[in-house]
C-alpha cells in the first residue's frame, strides 16, 4: 500500500527543509509505513529570497532525505507576493504492506500507553533557540546550545521509534503529538479511537531541562508542541518487547497509562487525585511568542 501526507512548515526557522522533510516522515512513520519518496514546493518571499536561501534550503532537505534513505522526487518553486518569509509544503509518500497498517483509531481497551523520548522536545529546542536573548541572564550559553539541539538530540523524528515497535509487534495505533503538546495527542488519539485514556501522572517522562524553560516562562509542558515523541498503543504482551527494544535501540519509552473504554473518559491520575486530562485551546508555545 501507498501511505501518502503533505504538511507545510509556516513558521520562521533557519532549518526549514530539515523540517519539511522529518514533519512529513513522521505522519508516514505514524501509520507503520517506511517514509520512501519526498516532494517539496518552495514559495519564497518576493524582497529578501536569495541565491544562498535557496541553496541553504535544497541542502536541509537533501542532507533530512539523505538521513532517512529518502529520495527527493520532485516539487515547485516561486517567488510569490504577499510573503514575509520562505514556506515549505512537504509530500511524503511511504510503503507498507497491507497486514501491517496502523491508523490512529486502532487503539483497543486493554492496550498499554507507551510514549517515547519525552515531553515537548520540540517546544524546549525553539524556546531554548527563539527567547535565547531573554534566557541568558538566567542560562548559560553553553546550556541553551544544548536545549536548542534537542531538535536533533533526543531529535523530533520518530521514524526510528516507529519502526523499532513496528518490529516488536503488537502496535495498534501510532500517533506523533505536535500542536498542543502530548495533552492534545492523547485527546485525539482517544477521539479517533473512541476509547478512554487513563494516564499515570507519576510516569509522564518530563525531561529537566524542559521543566527548566516551563517554570521560567510558567507555562504547562503538557500543552508545549510535542514532536519527538511517539505514543503508542500496544498489546500489554508486548510491551516488555517494544520498550526492550526501544531502549536496546538507546530510545527512552515510559508507559503512561493504559487504554480504557470511552465511558471512562480522558483522566489524568495520580496517588492523591483523578482529574480530567487538561486540554488546551492552543499550544502553549503560541501563548508565549
Amino acid at each position: 500500500c501507498l501511505a501518502v501526507k503533505t504538511d507545510p512548515i509556516t513558521f520562521a526557522t533557519d532549518e526549514i527543509g530539515w523540517y519539511a522533510v522529518n514533519i512529513n516522515a513522521n505522519d508516514i512513520a505514524c501509520t507503520g509505513a517506511v517514509p520512501r519518496w519526498f516532494l517539496a514546493t518552495l514559495l519564497l518571499p518576493e524582497n529578501s529570497t536569495t541565491p544562498a536561501l535557496v541553496d541553504n534550503i535544497f541542502t536541509q532537505i537533501q542532507t533530512a532525505c539523505a538521513d532517512l534513505g529518502v529520495s527527493l522526487i520532485g516539487g515547485h518553486t516561486e517567488i510569490t507576493h504577499g510573503l514575509n518569509r520562505p514556506l515549505v509544503i512537504g509530500q511524503m509518500l511511504g510503503e507498507v504492506s497491507p497486514e501491517n497498517i496502523v491508523t490512529t483509531a486502532g487503539a483497543q481497551p486493554g492496550d498499554d500507553l507507551i510514549l517515547t523520548k519525552g515531553i515537548a522536545i520540540e517546544g524546549t529546542a525553539i524556546i531554548a533557540g527563539e527567547m535565547r536573548s531573554a534566557l541568558l541572564p538566567h542560562f548559560t550559553a553553553e546550556i541553551l546550545d544544548a536545549y536548542a539541539n534537542f531538535l536533533h538530540n533526543p531529535g523530533i523524528s520518530v521514524v526510528k521509534d516507529a519502526a523499532i515497535a513496528m518490529a516488536a509487534g503488537g502496535v495498534h495505533a501510532m500517533h506523533d503529538p505536535t500542536e498542543g503538546g502530548i495533552a492534545t495527542g492523547l485527546h485525539e488519539l482517544a477521539q479517533a479511537a473512541q476509547v478512554g485514556l487513563q494516564i499515570y501522572a507519576d510516569q509522564l517522562p518530563y525531561l529537566p531541562e524542559t521543566m527548566a524553560l516551563c517554570r521560567h516562562f510558567g507555562l504547562e509542558p503538557l500543552g508545549l508542541i510535542a514532536s519527538g515523541a511517539l505514543l503508542i498503543a500496544a498489546d500489554p504482551q508486548f510491551t516488555k518487547k517494544i520498550t526492550a527494544a526501544l531502549a536496546a535501540n538507546g530510545l527512552m519509552a515510559a508507559v503512561i497509562g493504559k487504554v480504557m473504554p470511552p465511558e471512562n473518559g480522558v483522566r489524568l491520575m495520580s496517588s492523591s487525585e483523578n482529574i480530567p486530562l487538561p486540554t488546551f485551546d492552543r499550544d502553549e508555545i503560541a501563548r508565549l511568542f
